[in-house]
């Protein structure tokens, strides 16, 4: 719990620790101390505001096992950091490898010959095309996400 301007309230933040890395976030909801169960961690007293509070807490923990379980299942990595994104609604990036890298050659293309040689830009267009081709062959997809590149993709392409 951390300080509030308000009372003797305090914010009640939720702390996610995995591999010893921590994160904090507010709940932005605030709280009594005195009514604060250190040890369990929950709201005390039989009102209706303690009951709600507790409920939030509890479905809280739930969503955070279910992303962990999904994420086991998916066979990635659990880190703080994911687990925040997911509290805070960030969505991983779902940006695709070849939307970018053809984005990047048009932009070349509008800057030839002004920055960059034509010769240039064909080489870019042609790398696309390799990385494409190895996408498909490798992984039967017309396009990949950034999130799911690693160092197999790049060991592989090399090879």
């Amino acid at each position: 719990m951390k300080k509030s301007t308000k009372k003797n309230e305090k914010y009640v933040y939720l702390r996610i620790t995995v591999d010893g890395i921590p994160k904090e976030v507010s709940t932005k909801h605030k709280w009594s101390p005195e009514r604060w169960n250190q040890k369990t961690e929950r709201a005390v007293g039989i009102k209706e505001d303690a009951k709600t509070l507790n409920f939030y807490i509890e479905t809280l923990q739930v969503k955070i096992q279910q992303f962990k379980n999904d994420l086991i299942l998916n066979g990635e990595t659990i880190t703080s950091q994911k687990i925040m994104d997911f509290i805070k609604g960030k969505s991983p990036s779902t940006a695709k490898l070849l939307e970018e890298f053809q984005k990047h050659n048009d932009e070349m293309l509008a800057l030839v010959p002004k920055e960059y040689a034509k010769g240039t830009h064909e080489r870019f267009v042609t790398a696309r095309s390799h990385v494409e081709d190895f996408i498909r062959f490798k992984y039967n997809l017309a396009d990949i996400e950034f999130r799911e590149l690693n160092y197999e993709f790049v060991k592989d392409y090399e090879f």
